[in-house]
């Protein structure tokens, strides 16, 4: 099974970096046929601070068909992140993941384009929490139940508040595709702890 992993601009490489991890623990060291690839507007992406990444497929190359469930690395504002992350294009690539029912999982501020794309309407979920609450304000707005936890998962979305919870939203996906014996296996083999 794939993992799509969604790479707006100005992403942040420590929310995305735990997939690749987490998802490449369990194929490499416990045989899970797991595989994460990643995607963006464009081949190569400047992530937060300018460090580039290259995707291993484009947007316009991608549909949900074929994947088992999309991740949401959040990002930084001042480096164009909600740019791409609002993009109608991306947006719609959302809807369909959720219109078939396979997991959505993102990361920090990776849950308001969820919100944007009307998919956690009534939903509870979880975004950056800090600078006086703005992001979470920005989420209720799209209709979601602002949840002030570390990392929520209710209807088969999961998302988080900052990017200390990146490996948490990992486990948590690996969890519902792999099973959580599978998850807490790989936890526990990268000395982990649970937080959630």
């Amino acid at each position: 099974m794939k993992v799509l992993l969604f790479c707006a601009k100005g992403f942040e490489t420590m929310e995305f970096s735990p997939f690749i991890d987490v998802f490449g623990w369990a194929a490499n060291d416990f045989g899970c046929n797991v595989q994460v690839v990643t995607c963006g507007f464009e081949r190569q992406v400047a992530s937060a601070f300018g460090v580039p990444v290259l995707v291993d497929r484009l947007l316009s190359e991608v549909s949900a068909e074929g994947f088992a469930a999309l991740a949401v690395p959040g990002g930084f504002e001042e480096y164009g992140f909600y740019e791409e992350a609002y993009d109608s294009r991306f947006l719609r690539l959302i809807q369909e993941f959720r219109r078939q029912g396979k997991p959505v999982a993102a990361v920090c501020v990776g849950a308001l384009p969820l919100g944007k794309s009307g998919i956690l309407k009534g939903i509870r979920a979880a975004t950056y929490h800090l600078g006086n609450g703005r992001r979470q304000r920005q989420l209720a707005e799209f209709g979601a139940r602002v949840a002030d936890e570390r990392v929520v998962a209710e209807d088969g979305i999961i998302t988080s508040r900052c990017p200390e919870t990146a490996a948490d939203v990992a486990f948590a996906l690996l969890g519902m595709l792999a099973g959580p014996k599978m998850a807490e296996t790989v936890r526990q083999a990268m000395g982990y702890r649970a937080e959630m």
